[in-house]
């Protein structure tokens, strides 16, 4: 659970493991919409999910790295090093990004905030122009986040009439903005490039447990919850598989893969959670859902063709 001295390997594109792993990364975090849905209907307010699954991934984390390094590896994910207040920092940016996330579905639609978060790419592509020069985006990748993201605003299109405001549209995007600072620094922060992937994601869940877990408190959800075994079962979805096994590999992906490229996969998610809404909840699908897969499909081509041309093997 040490930084090494060397500056990890960056590979210039994103190659068939990368793609493979963003596919069914992407497929977990659609299915997990409707999952939190199902847990909310069995009882468990969103915002008491939400504490619960930093609070058990963390516990897990500890257990994984109790498993592979021992008691040293553990006391390893609390004590001070090199990481210091950059873990610190991306913590409250990851909690800010759920906190908003959730408070702004009280008041808007869930269509409209997935539209709203799933700007999220065009913040990464500012921020890594901005701090990570070795990985900006060319004219054909903007291109390509602007088709991908056409395509999410087709799929979502019958879903978007009313239901929405000025205040929950705006902290969906607060959402989006927190979710590519997070991205951001683990790229041009060196502290947490050269960190385990274990120890960046645990700081996070650490940091946002009692944020999240007090906001829950706070606003009367925990008055409100009311659980039933199933809502157990579906919150173990989103605390074991989502924000412990997929966390630790999205940010392994983040330090050895192109941020921009990257984070353009993540337009696959809303497709997955329409699909996901529809075998789970009976929810409609619109006939408009293969345009958008087309216009999704063309824009990672041109996110991640070679058309972009070579970047550098290191980060700077």
């Amino acid at each position: 659970m040490r930084l090494s001295d060397a500056e990890p390997l960056v590979q210039a594109r994103l190659d068939a493991r990368a793609f493979f792993l963003m596919t069914v990364l992407c497929l977990s975090w659609g299915l997990q919409q409707p999952v939190i849905k199902l847990a909310a209907l069995h009882g468990l307010p969103t915002l008491v999910q939400a504490g619960l699954r930093s609070l058990i991934a963390a516990a897990a984390i500890c257990l994984w790295v109790a498993w592979r390094e021992g008691g040293a590896g553990v006391k390893a994910l609390f004590l001070p090093d090199a990481t210091g207040k950059a873990g610190v920092l991306i913590g409250l940016a990851f909690a800010a990004e759920f906190v908003f996330l959730y408070l702004g579905l009280q008041h808007t639609t869930a269509s409209r905030g997935v539209l709203f978060l799933y700007t999220a790419p065009f913040f990464v592509a500012i921020g890594v122009h901005l701090w990570v020069p070795a990985e900006r985006l060319g004219p054909w990748q903007v291109l390509g986040l602007l088709s991908a993201f056409i395509g999410v605003a087709l799929a979502l299109s019958d879903r978007l009439e009313g239901g929405g405001t000025l205040l929950g549209d705006g902290l969906e995007m607060l959402a989006a903005v927190f979710w590519a600072i997070t991205i951001v620094m683990t790229k041009a922060i060196r502290a947490l490039r050269l960190a385990h992937s274990a120890r960046v994601v645990f700081l996070q869940l650490a940091v946002s447990t009692p944020l999240l877990l007090g906001i829950a408190l706070a606003s009367g959800a925990w008055a409100e919850a009311q659980p039933s075994l199933p809502a157990f079962g579906l919150l173990l979805y989103q605390s074991l598989l989502v924000a412990f096994v997929t966390y630790l590999a999205w940010y392994w992906l983040i330090v050895h893969y192109p941020a921009g490229r990257l984070s353009a996969f993540s337009f696959l998610t809303p497709l997955f959670g329409i699909l996901a809404g529809a075998l789970l909840l009976n929810e409609p699908v619109s006939p408009s859902l293969l345009l958008a897969l087309v216009f999704v499909a063309v824009g990672l081509y041109l996110v991640n063709g070679r058309h972009s041309g070579p970047r550098p093997s290191m980060t700077d």
